[in-house]
């Protein structure tokens, strides 16, 4: 594939993901009220909320910056990791809830790897 559409597909897709996770992330910091009682029937107390808006928040703008976004991929692979625990844990059901946070991190890193040509490059071993 050349890299003008490439980079362009995976600019793309990396904003959908950074728009949907900084709006989930602000709306855990402030408050929202469905942000707050989906993560209270998660079993998480409500105290915590602000706390896990806040990491989400910070792996988000991190993956956003081109110099960190190897790193803030990683730090969202593993939040998105815990999502999955989470919905194991309180027996939601598979292919709606456990595995919608596994769909976002490949998407997270389908993108970044689209746009990185060294990644494109590590991983398809030319």
């Amino acid at each position: 594939m050349h890299t003008k559409p490439k980079k362009t597909i995976g600019s793309v897709l990396s904003l959908v993901v950074i728009l949907f996770l900084l709006f989930d992330g602000i709306a855990k910091i402030a408050g929202m009220d469905e942000a707050v009682k989906a993560t209270v029937e998660l079993g998480y107390p409500e105290g915590t909320i602000p706390i896990i808006g806040s990491l989400l928040l910070i792996f988000t703008i991190l993956y956003a910056i081109p110099g960190t976004s190897f790193f803030g991929a990683v730090l969202l692979t593993a939040y998105l990791g815990g999502a999955v625990a989470t919905n194991v844990r309180v027996e939601a059901p598979l292919f709606t809830h456990i595995l919608f946070p596994a769909y976002i991190g490949i998407i997270v890193w389908t993108g970044l790897v689209l746009r990185q040509e060294r990644l494109w490059r590590l991983l398809s071993n030319k």
